[in-house]
C-alpha cells in the first residue's frame, strides 16, 4: 500500500503593516527552501501560501505524520523567513517560533500543524482551511455541521456510504487530554464539549466504518504554550471530500452562516468568522474581524492540483455580508461582553498584568 501525507505547517513570523498580511519577501524564502526539498526527494510537492500574516507550507510527501525530516524543514523554512523579517523590522517577527532551536518536531515550539496520511482513491479532494484572527475552537462549529449535521450534510440522509456517521476525537487544551466520541450516537456529549470553543477543540474527524481519516486541525494554542500572550492561534484544518466522505459543497456550506469565534483584535474579541477570497485575505479593521480562506486540492501521485479558491464565489456574498453587519453590532459593544472574551479567556492575554497594578486596591467588604 502506497501512502499519501499532506503536512500543513502554519507560523506568524512577522508581518506587515501591523497585523494584516505576510510580506512577499518571507513567501519568497520559503518558497525557496522548499524548492531545495523537491530536488533532494524529501517532498513531493509543496505550496506556499497565506492568510493574514500567517506563513502557511503546503506539502505532499511519503513520510509519514510528526516525520522529524519534515517539521525540520518546515523549521527551517520559517527561521530563514524570519531573519529577513527583523531585516525588514516587519512586526512582531519571529512571534510564533517560541524556541531557539528544533527539537524534533515543531509541535509545542509555536507553529501549527495538522496532518493527514491516506491511501490515494481514484479522486481525492480536499480543502484546507486556513483563518487569521481566531483560535482552533473556530473549527467546532463547521465540523460538527459537515459530519454530524443532515440539515448539512444532505449525504446522511441519501448516500448510503454515509449513513455509519463519523467519530470526533476532541482535545481538552487546558489539560491536554482528548477523548473520542462517535456520532449520531454520541451526538449530545460531543456538542456538551464543542460548545466550549476556548477550551475544547475538534482534533480530528474519522469515519466509523473503517476508521479512515476525513479532517484534522491544528490544536496548539500559543498562549498556553507560552505562559503569555503572543497572538492568536490562527488555526488550519484539512477535509477530505467526496466518495464517502461529504460533498465539497457540503464542506463549505457551514461557512455561509459566520458564525462568532474568539480572537480579532489582541486576541479579546469575539467576532464573526467572515469566508473571503485568497486576495481578500488581510485583515484590517480593528486587526479583522477574523478570515478563512479556502483553497482547494486535488491530490494526485503526492501532487497537489491547484489551489481554486473555492471562497472567491458570489455565493458566499451574503455570508460576507451578514459577517460585516456582526462586525457593526459587536464592535459597538466596544470593551463590554460579549465583544470582549468572558473573563477566563481574557485570563491568556495581557490583562492580568493590569489586574496586578491595582490588586493593593481592593479593600475587604
Amino acid at each position: 500500500m502506497v501512502l499519501t501525507t499532506l503536512s500543513v505547517i502554519k507560523a506568524d513570523i512577522g508581518s506587515y503593516v501591523g497585523h494584516v498580511m505576510v510580506h512577499p519577501k518571507l513567501i519568497e524564502v520559503a518558497t525557496e527552501e522548499l524548492s531545495k526539498a523537491i530536488n533532494d526527494k524529501i517532498i513531493d510537492d509543496f505550496r506556499v501560501m497565506s492568510c493574514g500574516d500567517d506563513l502557511e507550507l503546503i506539502m505532499t510527501h511519503g513520510r509519514g505524520t510528526d516525520d522529524k525530516t519534515i517539521h525540520g524543514l518546515a523549521w527551517e523554512a520559517f527561521s530563514k523567513a524570519v531573519r529577513h523579517a527583523k531585516e525588514l523590522k516587519l512586526y512582531a517577527a519571529g512571534q510564533d517560533l517560541l524556541a531557539d532551536s528544533f527539537t524534533g518536531t515543531v509541535k509545542g515550539l509555536g507553529p501549527g500543524v495538522a496532518e493527514m496520511e491516506f491511501e490515494e482513491r481514484a479522486s481525492d479532494p480536499v480543502v484546507i482551511f486556513m483563518a487569521d484572527k481566531t483560535g482552533p475552537g473556530a473549527w467546532n462549529y463547521p465540523l460538527f455541521k459537515i459530519f454530524a449535521d443532515p440539515f448539512n450534510t444532505i449525504g446522511f440522509v441519501i448516500d448510503s456510504r454515509l449513513s455509519d456517521g463519523f467519530a470526533f476525537t476532541v482535545m481538552d487544551m487546558v489539560k491536554g487530554a482528548r477523548i473520542e466520541l462517535k456520532c449520531p450516537q454520541e451526538i449530545y456529549s460531543l456538542l456538551l464539549f464543542i460548545g466550549t470553543t476556548g477550551r475544547y477543540c475538534i482534533e480530528s474527524v474519522h469515519r466509523n466504518s473503517d476508521g479512515e481519516t476525513a479532517a484534522v486541525s491544528s490544536t496548539q494554542r500559543l498562549n498556553l504554550i507560552a505562559g503569555r500572550y503572543v497572538g492568536k492561534d490562527d488555526p488550519v484544518c484539512i477535509v477530505r471530500c467526496q466518495s464517502g466522505f461529504p460533498a465539497v459543497g457540503e464542506v463549505l456550506e457551514p461557512f455561509s452562516f459566520p458564525h462568532l469565534v474568539p480572537g480579532w483584535m489582541r486576541g479579546s474579541h469575539n467576532g464573526p468568522l467572515m469566508p473571503v477570497s485568497l486576495k481578500d485575505a488581510k485583515p484590517t479593521r480593528f486587526d479583522g474581524p477574523p478570515r478563512v480562506v479556502a483553497p482547494g486540492f486535488q491530490i494526485a501521485n503526492r501532487k497537489m492540483v491547484g489551489p481554486l479558491d473555492l471562497f472567491d464565489d458570489l455565493a458566499f456574498d451574503s455570508a460576507r455580508a451578514k459577517a460585516l453587519e456582526l462586525a457593526d453590532l459587536m464592535r459597538l459593544h466596544g470593551p463590554f461582553e460579549p465583544h470582549r472574551l468572558q473573563l477566563e479567556e481574557m485570563e491568556y492575554t495581557s490583562l492580568p498584568e493590569l489586574e496586578k497594578r491595582l490588586a493593593n486596591r481592593w479593600k475587604p467588604i
